[in-house]
C-alpha cells in the first residue's frame, strides 16, 4: 500500500501522513475545521478510514457540503491519490509520492510493441468517461494537433506529451508554467504506474492497464472442438414413456369404473 499524506490546500494545517485506521475530520466551535484533534463540543462532520482494502470517507449522518473533487458524498467514496476532499469550505488533497525520472530517456526512444495495452481514462472535465490509448505518443495542450486537448486559453499549446517506454509510462513536460499533478503532486516529468492520477488544469485522468484481451493466435492453435453424436438415452426414454401411456390410461379408466360400481351399490 501506497504512503498517504493529507495535504491542506490553503495551509490550515501541516501535512499529515494517514496511518491505518480512521482520521475524523471535526469542526471547532470557533468554526475551524481540523483533521485528528478532538475537542469539547467538536461537530464530526466525516473521517477517513484506512484499511487493506483502501482509503474510504465516511461522512456523518446529517453532514453536508462533503465534496469529492467537486462531486457531492452523502454516505461513502472510495478514495485514490490525487482526490481532493472539501469539508465545509476546507480542500484536503490526498497525496502519494510519485516514481521521479533519474534519466529522461530520448523522445526518439518512446515505443510501444503492442504487449501492453495502457489507457488513460477521464474522470472529470470535458473528457469525463473517455479514453485515450497509449500505444503511441499523446500531446496534451491547447494547440489543435493536441491528442489530449484542453480548451483554456492560459494552457499551453504544448503542455506534456505522454510516451511508452517498454512497460513503463513517462509524463514528459515541453516547457509548461505551471507543471502538472500527479496523485496531488505538483511534478514536471515522471514515471506513470497504473492508477496514478493525473490533473491538467482543471482535467482528471487514472492511468489504467486494463486486462490484455484473450489471444487470438492461442485459439487458432488450440484443438479444435470433435464432433459428437447425441446421446441415445434421452430417445430412449422418450419412446419409453409414450409406449407406457395407453396402458396409464386403461387403468385410469378400470379404475374409475370400479369405484363408480361401488357407489352406486353401495347406495342401494
Amino acid at each position: 500500500m501506497r504512503e498517504l499524506q493529507i495535504h491542506f490546500s490553503n495551509r490550515q494545517q501541516p501535512d499529515r501522513s494517514l496511518q491505518p485506521g480512521l482520521h475524523r475530520i471535526t469542526r471547532h466551535a470557533t468554526g475551524v475545521v481540523r483533521l485528528g484533534e478532538e475537542a469539547p463540543g467538536a461537530l464530526l462532520l466525516a473521517q477517513f478510514c484506512l484499511d487493506q482494502r483502501g482509503l474510504w470517507l465516511q461522512v456523518a449522518n446529517g453532514s453536508r457540503g462533503i465534496h469529492v473533487n467537486g462531486r457531492p458524498v452523502r454516505r461513502m467514496a472510495l478514495l485514490r491519490a490525487g482526490d481532493a476532499v472539501y469539508a465545509d469550505g476546507v480542500e484536503m488533497v490526498i497525496r502519494s509520492a510519485c516514481t521521479p525520472v533519474e534519466r529522461m530517456p530520448d523522445a526518439d526512444e518512446a515505443a510501444n510493441d503492442g504487449t501492453i495495452h495502457t489507457l488513460l481514462r477521464g474522470l472529470g472535465g470535458l473528457h469525463h468517461g473517455r479514453s485515450f490509448t497509449l500505444d503511441r505518443p499523446r500531446i496534451v495542450g491547447r494547440g489543435r494537433e493536441a491528442d489530449i486537448r484542453v480548451d483554456d486559453p492560459s494552457f499551453a499549446e504544448r503542455h506534456a506529451r505522454l510516451e511508452c517506454h517498454g512497460e513503463r509510462v513517462l509524463l514528459r513536460d515541453l516547457g509548461s508554467a505551471e507543471g502538472s499533478l500527479v496523485n496531488g503532486v505538483p511534478v514536471r516529468d515522471c514515471w506513470l504506474q497504473p492508477g496514478d492520477q493525473v490533473v491538467f488544469d482543471a482535467q482528471r485522468f487514472v492511468l489504467e492497464v486494463p486486462l490484455v484481451p484473450h489471444d487470438a493466435a492461442a485459439d487458432a492453435g488450440a484443438a479444435p472442438a470433435v464432433a459428437t453424436e447425441p446421446d441415445p438415452a434421452p430417445r430412449q426414454e422418450i419412446a419409453a414413456t409414450a409406449r407406457r401411456w395407453p396402458w396409464l390410461l386403461l387403468s385410469a379408466l378400470l379404475l374409475a369404473a370400479a369405484i363408480s360400481g361401488l357407489l352406486w351399490f353401495g347406495a342401494r
